[in-house]
């Protein structure tokens, strides 16, 4: 059995390859059961939520990812999530790979949103702004720039230091990159908003967002997250990563309860993006809006490209 850790993961994950990646596999018979979800609570009053997601591709991969969320970590200068992958060979069931769950999550996360992206952002969209300052949102920019012609990075954070050293971070990387303390403004201005947070409460506000921009929804994996208002989704065409969204995310389940949103006003998943079943952006000045909540066929995906990498 191969152990990947962190830096081969990375380097075998590049997000060109990865988005083209997700894109096939949305397309495949990949099955995907229901994932289990376990809030394991600790004697001190802390608790983490434990997410285990399976996969599988008859006759060739069968994968499980283990990932656990520990929104207090923060306190104590740790990450807020963990994970580790592991692959077998579908027909055997035998092991064939250990691989670091932290790279596959955070880069199979942004490369979804980016692969979304490619059906609902403008074309022509050049201003990103980001909101969150962890793992995952210090992707963004690199995955976006693959499907959009990025120029300008803009990022937002409830600690405005970490979204200067962000900032700083991306200027080094080549972006034209900036921190914003006026995250209504940051919304008015941009082509794409990006939400990348552990939030409980809204966040994002519709009232913010310019016509014609997409707002991407990454946190919010379980009904009690949240980080768009009613409104963001209100005259807009909504689409989601896969059906499961409806049912785990609180951006949904508020709206859908109010009557704000109802289920069949969903324009798509990723799937049916991918198969060409269903349109994606008709206008320039339509709004659009993608929530995700993750899916274990992405964390396959990413192992598979990780594991073949290895094997050559």
């Amino acid at each position: 059995m191969l152990t990947m850790n962190s830096e081969a993961a990375q380097a075998a994950l590049p997000f060109d390859r990865l988005i083209a990646t997700l894109r096939e596999h949305f397309t495949s018979t990949c099955e995907v059961p229901l994932r289990h979800v376990h809030d394991i609570a600790s004697p001190g009053g802390g608790k983490i939520t434990s997410l285990i997601m399976p996969a599988w591709l008859p006759g060739r991969y069968y994968g499980v990812k283990i990932v656990n969320i520990a929104p207090g970590n923060a306190a104590v200068g740790l990450p807020g999530l963990h994970s580790a992958y592991l692959l077998f060979d579908a027909r055997t069931g035998v092991p064939l790979a250990q691989i670091d769950g932290d790279q596959i999550t955070t880069r199979r996360t942004v490369a979804a949103s980016a692969l979304a992206a490619s059906y609902l952002a403008r074309a022509d969209a050049r201003h990103l702004l980001v909101v969150g300052a962890g793992a995952v949102a210090a992707l963004l920019p690199e995955a976006y720039r693959t499907v959009r012609p990025i120029e300008r990075v803009t990022v937002w954070a409830r600690r405005a230091e970490e979204a200067l050293a962000l900032a700083e971070r991306w200027r080094q990387q080549g972006f034209d990159a900036s921190a914003t303390t006026d995250l209504p403004a940051a919304c008015g201005e941009a082509d794409v908003v990006s939400c990348a947070t552990l939030a409980t409460e809204p966040v994002v506000r519709g009232a913010w967002l310019a016509p014609g921009s997409h707002l991407d929804l990454i946190g919010s994996f379980t009904p009690a997250m949240r980080e768009a208002d009613d409104v963001c989704f209100e005259d807009a065409r909504v689409f989601v990563d896969t059906e499961e969204a409806l049912q785990k995310s609180g951006d949904l389940i508020g709206p859908l309860s109010r009557g704000v949103l109802r289920a069949d006003d969903v324009r798509g998943t990723l799937t049916t993006l991918c198969k060409g079943m269903a349109t994606g952006r008709k206008t320039p000045t339509e709004r659009t809006v993608f929530k995700s909540v993750g899916t274990a066929l992405e964390d396959l995906a990413a192992a598979v490209q990780v594991f073949e990498a290895a094997r050559g």
